[in-house]
């Protein structure tokens, strides 16, 4: 099996995701568009070269429909000969793209490829695809379908997480969001959005709000208690009747931002990139994905992460830094706790709570900055992970080289 080497890693910035977000106008398509030129662009890489290129994107419906990676590959001016094809693992979907693209790469099949995603989240709105999980009652009721932010309070719930102790994660999220912008921890990956004539749209995550405290954030009501009331508690007791009655502790601020972004990760065996002057920054050491329990749905990256440390041949003492998608924050508070690990580890740069989360494109933004960080701090590895809807999670093992 051949090795799989990380060569670059680029992210958009994050855009709030609403009409008077500053990326609004800018469309699926083009945010794609742009990563890839900017990966073509700092590698002066000839795009003949390239196999393949994987992007996720959990509603590819309208505008960012029908495939939205080959039609990036030619708005990118990108060869003929690059094949596109788009993937949806739900909230896994831009680190699942980098794992088929590095696993093409393992299998032989593939000596350069692309990973990433993008997501419009301002443009189409979350949940346009529709799909079976929450509509057609054969699934949705077996399923015990709740909204994920039922799962988020059901976890909070069971493993005992006030509303202090989600809120103060959000705040921390904040901070070190704030202090790795400052310190200009992002710059070698986050490439400026421009216009049609070149002039930088947004340069930096919009997200954010550095001044959060806990006072701020407990002036918000909580988001999800009117769904329970409509019946969804009632579904999620009923699947865990332990449960005498919901705690609803999530709310915007201490959930994940919904915003517009995109990223592309390239990847290549050691011989094609020494043939193109590529040189490696580090190597996919074991990826893995995995189901669990729909109705809770946000438990599996502690699962994932051990079925990818047992694939690797690894302990979580091995791994130097941790990137948890923050899509909730009792989904990060359980993983630390039921992984036995350091929070100074996990997350050090912030996350989606203060950053946003761009449904197709997260996991392939986590991948680049973590490597990023690796670099700044001198370390080795790093295991990247998320939870997914309807119960699954996806998990991946970077090394240095």
């Amino acid at each position: 099996m051949a090795d799989c080497f990380i060569f670059d890693a680029v992210r958009s910035p994050r855009g709030r995701g609403k009409k008077d977000g500053s990326l609004h106008e800018v469309t699926a398509l083009e945010l794609a568009a742009q990563s890839l030129q900017a990966i073509r662009d700092r590698n002066a890489l000839d795009t003949a070269e390239l196999d393949d290129v994987i992007m996720g994107c959990v509603d590819p419906v309208g505008e960012q429909g029908a495939d939205i990676a080959r039609a990036a590959v030619l708005k990118a001016g990108y060869a003929e000969s690059v094949p596109g094809v788009q993937i949806n693992r739900f909230c896994a979907s831009g680190l699942e793209a980098c794992n088929m693209a590095a696993g093409q790469i393992m299998a032989g099949q593939s000596e350069l490829a692309i990973g990433g995603g993008v997501e419009a989240m301002s443009r189409v709105t979350i949940g346009s695809s529709g799909g079976a999980w929450p509509e057609d009652p054969s699934i949705a009721i077996p399923a015990y379908f709740v909204p994920q932010g039922i799962s988020a309070d059901l976890i909070a719930t069971l493993d005992g997480f006030s509303r202090d102790d989600v809120d103060a994660f959000a705040v921390e999220s904040q901070k070190r969001a704030a202090k790795a912008w400052a310190s200009g921890y992002f710059k070698n990956s986050v490439v400026p959005v421009k216009d049609s004539q070149g002039l930088t749209i947004l340069d930096r995550d919009e997200h954010m709000r550095p001044d959060t405290t806990m006072q701020s954030l407990g002036a918000l009501k909580p988001a999800f208690a009117e769904f329970g009331a409509m019946g969804f508690d009632s579904v999620a007791i009923q699947r865990y009747p332990q449960v005498e009655a919901m705690n609803h502790v999530h709310h915007a601020g201490n959930s994940s931002g919904i915003v517009d972004g995109a990223a592309a990760v390239l990847m290549g065996t050691k011989k094609k990139g020494k043939a193109l002057g590529l040189t490696p920054r580090a190597k996919i050491k074991a990826f893995a994905s995995i189901g669990s329990e729909p109705c809770i749905m946000l438990t599996a990256p502690a699962e994932v992460t051990k079925k990818v440390l047992g694939r690797a041949g690894m302990t979580a003492k091995d791994i130097d830094l941790f990137e948890i998608n923050e899509a909730f924050a009792a989904v990060v508070l359980r993983y630390i706790r039921e992984m036995k690990l350091s929070p100074a580890k996990v997350n050090v740069n912030g996350g989606a709570i203060a950053m946003g989360h761009p449904l197709g494109a997260t996991g392939a933004m986590l991948l680049g900055s973590v490597l990023d960080e690796l670099e700044r701090r001198d370390l080795k590895t790093a295991l990247i992970t998320l939870c997914i809807g309807a119960g699954m999670g996806t998990a991946t093992i970077i090394e240095r080289v």
